[in-house]
């Protein structure tokens, strides 16, 4: 029996401007316990797609359900609730800078429920604990790596237990240690937790080692899905192209550009 769909989104567009849709009729299906992976190349819409899930923004057409919900349908009282449901681990862990690590945590806990200072305070520990930082409690983000950083923010991500948590390029930056232990850190509290994840990246072998599923995009459309051994075994050439990092293929290196002498006519030199 397939598991319960946490999101759905259906023939969705979005453009930031009428000439060129960030999204074009993207569709997928999400099922509840599962880490599944949204991949491609920069600028082809994985961010959007994920800011759309998570109701930063709303679809020009088309349907977003999550978590039962039609998020495109919700006002800003029912969005800000549905996302007391999920967790946002931001590309560079957007730490509060003046706060310490543990503060850093607490943050939700103190602005979005009524617990008492005492569990809070055991609340906090127990995700630091579980993340392998409750060592670090006291020290500020300043004094942290990268990857440590990241790891708080994961902390704080899953401080109220979402059952849905949003990963937007988790790995980047991180040396092969961190990236390795964030990795793990993501397939552990999902399944020990109860959630669903979704991992935008486009970091082939770390997100194909740890994802169920995975919806690939080129620009504004989605055109591969299937579990990463189907992917890996794929003759789709969009697919192969980005799986092993292939110069030649449809996906280009230039941007597309005019002749030269039009470039150099618009410059004044022509």
């Amino acid at each position: 029996m397939a598991s319960p769909s946490i999101v759905e989104i259906e023939n969705v567009t979005f453009g930031y401007d009428a000439a060129r849709p960030a999204l074009d009729g993207v569709s997928l299906r999400i099922g509840a316990g599962s880490v599944v992976g949204i991949m491609g190349q920069s600028g082809c819409g994985k961010t959007t797609l994920l800011r759309i899930i998570a109701g930063w923004l709303k679809a020009g057409s088309g349907s977003a359900r999550v978590l039962g919900e039609r998020v495109d349908k919700l006002d800003s009282a029912g969005i800000f609730a549905l996302r007391r449901k999920m967790g946002m681990l931001f590309q560079f862990g957007a730490l509060f800078t003046d706060m310490t690590v543990f503060d850093n945590v607490a943050f939700q806990m103190r602005e979005h429920t009524d617990l008492p200072s005492d569990l809070v305070n055991d609340l906090v520990l127990m995700k630091l604990e579980a993340v392998g930082l409750r060592g670090a409690a006291r020290l500020m983000p300043s004094e942290l790596s990268g990857g440590m950083a990241r790891r708080v923010a994961l902390a704080r991500a899953i401080a109220l237990d979402p059952q849905l948590m949003l990963y937007d390029e988790p790995f980047t930056g991180l040396d092969p240690i961190s990236l390795g232990v964030i990795a793990r850190l993501i397939r552990t509290l999902n399944d020990s937790l109860g959630q669903t994840s979704i991992v935008v990246s486009h970091d082939v072998q770390e997100c194909f080692d740890l994802v169920d599923y995975v919806y690939m995009m080129s620009p504004a459309h989605i055109v591969a899905h299937g579990t990463p051994a189907e992917l890996r075994r794929s003759q789709e050439p969009f697919v192969g192209q980005f799986v092993r990092g292939e110069t030649d293929g449809p996906i280009p290196f230039h941007y597309p550009a005019p002749p030269y002498q039009a470039d150099l006519e618009a410059l004044g030199h022509g």
